[in-house]
């Protein structure tokens, strides 16, 4: 409801104004909806604001589509006031099953996260890639998009030729129990070493490079088998995580099928493309000093060609391409978008995320050391556990390991997330499991706390009759999660749902603090128990748009 009063004012705003995007804002503790369009008015008709606010008020209230809603001016601010009405009308909303969830859209969305390399496990800073991806497309799925989430799986790197030489050079078979990425680390870690020790091994390095690019059967078999055993990890890894890609696209496809070299092909018409040896473009006119390589001298095409011909392929195939990628590959993807342009190809919009790290001495046991995944999550389902088991030592084992695990992540996904892209962040194990305050169990914390009040509450007749401050201030955010969804999709910034989720949680816990529920009597009982059922829906909304579970006890 807030979000089709928030586009029936927008557009009213428009037809008064002129302005075809009018800026409206929240209006705080004044009114449900404000805004200062007359400063914009003000410069282009040279005349005070406060007087044309007066104006624009004038107009909107005599416009039938605001029927309902109180118009009012403070000074040269326009703020808009709803009533009893649609408060009824957005708790009755938060009532039914997928609320939030916004009509169907047309076209496709094609979204690629995470996409490490396989030469080892995924790491803490792999993870904020995918869990910023992972929350992407379940809110381009409530927001009414058919998505298309893609691994690129980077086979034909040279860090992919080191490990395929390892496997054919040393002695590192499998432990029994390592996971496959794990493995493979150990195999790239030593044969790392044996370059270091003799770099006589290098062209050797490169000839498997050459070899796999032009096809070479065995060498094929060999880079593929290395690199499927650590994509079989990865997958153990997101999983635990709750993310999931639907397709996992090999980069060496796109030679096999020839797309690479008919893309070069293309490149060699412009005339920004330069051959000496080795094949490059000249992107000085677009911003950039470097030399764009796309071919190495020894005929070997590099990642950046085959990334090329990957996204040609994604833009004939979907509608909208979006890229989850570190702050490290602005540069590269700066590049990519500027040629898929000069070429007349559609070019991905790209999420850039800065670094997560961990407190220093956070895990002893491998201080200022390589921390992987895998560690991060045994280590916060190890403190979980243990806090479950000091809050609710009643439970059975199964149980607490339950609960554990799903607060555990819950506390990496929401400590991550909550967080805006660009800035970067640090993993603090206290905060992110603190159930008294803003993170992932806290907010899983109120889901459960108002599941117990439903529970003990019985059957009940909905209600919406909303007196009382915190009962209409929880109501009014209800109100505004499909708002925050289009927002959050619209402007690509998961962190918004995050923020809604902790203000849900904080909003519902000051109402449950000064508002008797299960006490109160009559009418005043039934209107709350539906304001704690339309709050509990929109926080397991919410949680699973975050990909967090919504615990019915903790």
């Amino acid at each position: 409801m807030y979000l089709e009063i928030y586009e029936t004012i927008e557009r009213a705003l428009a037809a008064a104004t002129g302005i075809p995007h009018p800026t409206l804002t929240d209006g705080g503790i004044h009114a449900d909806f404000a805004t200062a369009i007359s400063f914009e008015r003000a410069k282009a008709l040279h005349r005070p604001p406060v007087q044309i606010a007066e104006e624009i008020a004038t107009a909107l209230r005599a416009d039938s589509s605001l029927e309902g809603i109180t118009i009012e001016t403070k000074g040269p601010y326009i703020n808009f006031q709803t009533g009893p009405a649609f408060l009824k009308s957005s708790v009755e909303a938060a009532l039914q099953p997928a609320y939030g969830t916004l009509l169907m859209k047309g076209g496709r969305v094609v979204l690629e996260h995470t996409s490490a390399n396989p030469n080892g496990p995924l790491h803490v800073g792999h993870i904020r890639n995918t869990i910023i991806g992972d929350t992407l497309a379940r809110l381009f799925r409530k927001a009414g998009y058919r998505v298309e989430v893609q691994y690129y799986v980077n086979d034909m790197g040279r860090q992919i030729a080191i490990v395929a030489w390892g496997f054919s050079h040393l002695d590192g078979a499998r432990k029994d129990g390592e996971k496959g990425d794990h493995h493979v680390a150990r195999v790239y870690i030593a044969a790392n070493r044996e370059i270091e020790r003799d770099p006589g091994i290098v062209p050797e390095i490169d000839l498997l490079m050459q070899q796999v690019e032009k096809g070479d059967p065995k060498t094929e078999v060999l880079f593929r088998n290395a690199v499927s055993e650590c994509l079989e990890g990865f997958k153990v890894t997101l999983a635990l995580l709750s993310a999931r890609h639907d397709r996992f696209v090999w980069e060496s496809d796109f030679v096999r099928n020839g797309d690479t070299e008919r893309l070069l092909n293309r490149v060699r018409r412009m005339e920004e493309c330069h051959e000496d040896g080795k094949l490059w473009l000249d992107l000085s006119n677009e911003g950039f000093e470097k030399e764009y390589i796309l071919r190495r001298s020894d005929g070997t095409s590099v990642y950046a060609a085959r990334d090329l011909a990957y996204h040609i392929w994604k833009g004939r195939n979907f509608d909208r391409l979006i890229d989850v990628l570190g702050a490290d590959h602005k540069l590269i993807g700066a590049q990519l978008i500027a040629t898929l342009k000069l070429i007349g190809e559609k070019a991905p919009e790209i999420v850039h995320f800065e670094f997560v790290s961990l407190p220093e001495g956070s895990m002893s046991t491998r201080a200022g050391k390589f921390v992987s995944a895998d560690e991060l999550i045994e280590e916060v389902t190890r403190r979980a556990y243990e806090e479950v088991t000091l809050r609710r030592d009643d439970l059975d084992e199964n149980t607490k390991q339950e609960i554990a695990r799903s607060v555990a992540i819950a506390a990496i996904r929401y400590d991550i997330v909550k967080i805006s892209p660009e800035k970067s962040t640090v993993f603090n194990w206290k905060e992110a499991l603190d159930f008294e305050r803003q993170s992932g169990p806290y907010i899983q914390y109120a889901h459960a706390r108002a599941c117990s009040i439903l529970d003990k509450a019985g059957g009940f007749d909905p209600a919406f009759e909303f007196t009382m401050e915190s009962e209409i201030a929880l109501a009014k955010h209800i109100a505004k999660f499909p708002f925050v969804i289009r927002n959050a999709v619209q402007d690509l910034k998961p962190h918004l749902v995050a923020t809604y989720a902790r203000e849900l949680a904080d909003l519902f816990n000051v109402f449950y603090q000064f508002e008797p529920v299960l006490k109160s009597k009559g009418g005043t009982r039934q209107s709350r128990l539906t304001l704690v059922k339309a709050t509990k829906n929109t926080l397991a909304e919410t949680l699973g748009t975050l990909g967090i579970d919504a615990l019915v006890t903790m």
